[in-house]
Parts: C-alpha cells; sequence; structure tokens
C-alpha cells in the first residue's frame, strides 16, 4: 500500500468515525427534543412518534402500526389505547373490510404539536442556508438509506 492509499484510508476511517460520533449526538439531542414534546403534551416519546407515524401516513391499522413501530401487537393495543384515552387518536372502521379497524388522528388534538415545531422549522430551514442543493441531495440519500437500517435493525431488536 502506498502513502496516498494509507492516507486515503486514514482519512476515510477518521471520517466515519467523526459520522458515527455526529451521529450518535444527533440522536441522543433528537431523543430528547420529542421527549421534551411529548411531555408538554402528557405523551412519552414512543405515543409522539406513533402520532408522527398517523400524521404523515394516514389511518393505519394496529397491524401497520406494529409494523412501523418494532412493537409487539399487545403492546401496539395499550399504545392505541393510552392515544384514545388522552383523545389523540380514535378507532374507526376500516372502508372496505369491516372485519378492520383504523386508527386515526383527531387533527384538532394534533394541531396543538404545531406550535412545538414552529421554531425548529425555521432553524432547519436557516441552516440549510448553508448547504448547496447537491449537498442536501446526498444528505437526504444517507439519511433516507440509514432510516431503512435503522427501521430493520429495531425489527430485528423486538423480535428477539
Amino acid at each position: 500500500m502506498d502513502s496516498e492509499d494509507r492516507e486515503t484510508d486514514d482519512s476515510r476511517a477518521e471520517a466515519l468515525r467523526r459520522l458515527m460520533a455526529a451521529g450518535r449526538a444527533n440522536s441522543a439531542v433528537t431523543v430528547m427534543f420529542h421527549s421534551a414534546v411529548a411531555a408538554k403534551q402528557g405523551l412519552n416519546a414512543t405515543e409522539e412518534k406513533t402520532l408522527d407515524y398517523l400524521e404523515r401516513r394516514g389511518p393505519l391499522t394496529a397491524k401497520d402500526l406494529a409494523g412501523l413501530t418494532g412493537l409487539a401487537p399487545a403492546s401496539v393495543t395499550g399504545l392505541v389505547d393510552r392515544l384514545e384515552a388522552k383523545g389523540f387518536v380514535r378507532r374507526v372502521k376500516h372502508p372496505t373490510d369491516k372485519r378492520r379497524v383504523l386508527v386515526e388522528l383527531d387533527q384538532d388534538k394534533i394541531a396543538e404539536f404545531a406550535v412545538f415545531f414552529e421554531d425548529w422549522a425555521r432553524d432547519v430551514a436557516d441552516a440549510c442556508e448553508e448547504f448547496s442543493t447537491r449537498e442536501l441531495e446526498t444528505v437526504i440519500r444517507f439519511l433516507t438509506v440509514m432510516t431503512e437500517r435503522q427501521q430493520r435493525a429495531a425489527v430485528r431488536l423486538s423480535q428477539a
């Protein structure tokens, strides 16, 4: 191995080390941010992120929620029960299969969350000004790949 290859390997190893450190730091503050937002509404972080899934994907079955969250079906039932008791969701009949039930958001109740994200959304938009469109596309690609991998890892952990 020549010195240029070694330098490239060393540079990549250092970049990967820094990436892992930055990812861990980002993950920690993300969990803390969402925990704080959840607490403002009397929720835990899992409940808050489940509401996020429902907001982004629309009404879902309990089975869909189990697949997305990695939670066991019994845990999803308890989760939906708690969210329903707190007024965030309701169970409705499936439009095409009367044996199934969908969990849907109470849009008025979920609107209360908007205030917690307004400042953060402005901060994100402001930070994105530092990056070119090409750089943002790379970040999007990276986050998409990592999201898919982490979701698979969560499912593996919940099934172990």
